[in-house]
């Protein structure tokens, strides 16, 4: 199993929508079984600039993690897809154990 996961900005669009929406669509198109998408509430990143969820942030610029578990197959076919778009996304793809207990 791999777990595949993108870091996209929470203010990021792509074909008009937030591009979180857009990865778990093609995900879903691309016949994985699920995906999830989880909010940073502080942060920095490449540019060392500190982000932080604050009350008056109503449209912040925080990180969107993007996160799916699934065979080595799904993974390929989600990744050729989001290549195909020319897009510039960071990821992070590692084996991982996964099932049920």
């Amino acid at each position: 199993m791999n777990q595949l996961i993108f870091y996209v900005n929470e203010k990021q669009l792509y074909a008009g929508i937030p591009l979180y929406e857009w990865l778990l669509e093609e995900a879903k198109r691309a016949g994985v079984h699920g995906g999830s998408v989880f909010r940073a509430i502080a942060g920095f990143g490449r540019h060392q600039r500190l982000h932080e969820e604050t009350f008056f942030e109503l449209a912040g610029e925080l990180a969107i993690k993007v996160e799916f578990i699934l065979d080595e197959l799904s993974a390929e076919k989600l990744m050729d897809r989001v290549c195909a778009q020319n897009l510039k996304i960071f990821y992070v793809r590692v084996l991982v154990d996964a099932g049920f207990v």
